[in-house]
């Protein structure tokens, strides 16, 4: 008899009503946002043209020397 007003109490109206507007506020935007159209599938050639920009605006040179004073401060402070 408790097991009957236990699945009474969760599978009536109200309760399956709210759990289909958890999933519809909620989780369907994320599962939108999984399901997208990929407009360029060359992955390997989007890296590459990534890598280039780096080496060619000079971010590089700012990485090394950031990491070059960086790891000396450490030293100074360790």
């Amino acid at each position: 008899m408790k097991i009957f007003k236990l699945m009474e109490i969760l599978f009536n109206d109200q309760s399956i009503q709210m759990i289909f507007e958890l999933h519809h506020n909620y989780l369907l935007p994320v599962s939108s946002l999984l399901a997208q159209s990929i407009e360029d599938p060359d992955v390997l050639g989007q890296i590459q043209d990534a890598w280039y920009n780096f080496i060619d605006s000079g971010q590089v040179w700012a990485l090394l020397i950031g990491s070059f004073f960086g790891y000396t401060f450490k030293g100074f402070t360790g």
